[in-house]
């Protein structure tokens, strides 16, 4: 059963969060949602998780559903939340994950929380902005990016005309979205249904300085890439490795922006594994 609750915050805000899972699991992970994602626990989390004994946490970033709206929020400021969050379920030391624009939050958490933050998993996460062409190159639909280095309203405005481009996923991609990933493609559509403020501001704090550096970072980590990523190009995985000092990467070369997270089970394997 999925333990669902408004946590309150210092500074007056609320975040929505989940928690599904023993209470006395030998491992507790914090998953940080993609963009657009409601922050619900999705059912092939639950699933992986289940068999290994792993307790999950999810909170929806502010912008989301039930999150109150934090405008100019940057990467790091994701830390703060997730601290109350973890004593507000009686958390000590946990792992974190995330997929996509999760990858970023995931790192901050490490980065900020020191010791608290045991390892990290990062499935197709974006690298730090740099207006060059690495970065760009590969990305099959870049506008919502793109307006997002010219600021929120610039974003906001993109977003009103915007339309989804199924070319950025591949065969691999499509098949992981009809299949076991079908829940990550229906909360993406509910979050998409609920308004453009949390992604909007997502991409507006991926395309400014983060908050933090990755030689931050003092946890373990564990870069997951897929070598037909469409959504956030490969070469974005080698350029965080590079400013990681525990850092490792398992290049997928078939997999897309999505089938890479066939991926989880495996990688919850390894933070489990003793170090």
């Amino acid at each position: 059963m999925t333990d669902a609750r408004d946590v309150p915050l210092p500074d007056g805000r609320v975040v929505r969060a989940y928690a599904a899972g023993p209470t006395d699991a030998a491992l507790t992970v914090v998953w940080h949602h993609g963009s657009p994602q409601t922050g619900a626990l999705l059912q092939p989390l639950l699933d992986a998780g289940r068999p290994r004994g792993i307790r999950w946490v999810s909170v929806a970033r502010p912008g989301y559903s039930g999150s109150t709206f934090s405008p100019g929020r940057d990467v790091a400021s994701v830390a703060g939340d997730i601290a109350a969050v973890a004593d507000a379920y009686a958390v000590g030391s946990f792992a974190v994950a995330g997929a996509s624009g999760g990858g970023p939050h995931a790192l901050a958490c490490s980065a900020l929380l020191g010791e608290r933050v045991t390892g990290v998993v990062c499935f197709a996460g974006v690298a730090p902005f740099s207006d060059v062409p690495w970065w760009w190159d590969g990305m099959q639909s870049p506008g919502g990016l793109r307006a997002a280095v010219a600021g929120r309203e610039a974003r906001l405005a993109h977003a009103e005309v915007a339309e989804f481009d199924p070319a950025q996923f591949g065969e691999r991609d499509w098949a992981a979205l009809d299949g076991e990933w079908a829940p990550l493609g229906q909360d993406a559509q509910a979050a998409g249904r609920e308004g453009a403020d949390g992604a909007t501001d997502d991409d507006v704090a991926f395309t400014q300085p983060w908050g933090f550096e990755l030689r931050q970072v003092q946890a373990p980590v564990l870069l997951v890439q897929g070598g037909e990523d469409r959504v956030i190009p490969p070469a974005h995985a080698p350029a965080q490795l590079a400013e990681l000092d525990l850092g490792e990467l398992w290049l997928r070369p078939r997999d897309g922006h999505v089938s890479v997270l066939r991926a989880l089970p495996v990688a919850l394997d390894w933070l489990l594994a003793p170090r």
